[in-house]
């Protein structure tokens, strides 16, 4: 046996540890960029309707006066409206807010 013969069967013994090409990079059939962005504009829906239902919430307690200034006639209480549940879920702002929509505020006849 010549020393080529014996190098070609040390080769050949050790053939199957070799890593193959193909499956020597991880790839991924997961679209992570899409589900990144799908994430992020949910995350903004979610953000959005909760600025929403805090925005109908104070605009509904001033419209029924739920605020008022305790000193000075006319005027608003800036803590109530932080504090004020001015219907009974928050739902119902949401609703509201999402259904009531105008390009322009009505014409009040002046």
């Amino acid at each position: 046996m010549s020393s080529d013969d014996v190098e070609r069967e040390v080769l050949k013994m050790y053939e199957g540890s070799r890593p193959r090409e193909e499956e020597l990079f991880e790839t991924s059939n997961f679209n992570h960029l899409a589900w990144s962005l799908a994430a992020f504009f949910a995350f903004v829906a979610i953000w959005l309707a909760i600025a929403l239902v805090h925005a109908e919430n104070q605009r509904y307690a001033l419209l029924t006066n739920k605020c008022p200034d305790p000193l000075f006639k006319g005027g608003i209480d800036k803590a109530c409206l932080v504090t004020v549940h001015s219907r009974d879920h928050w739902w119902e702002h949401l609703w509201y807010g999402v259904t009531h929509v105008r390009a322009r505020p009505e014409d009040s006849g002046r």
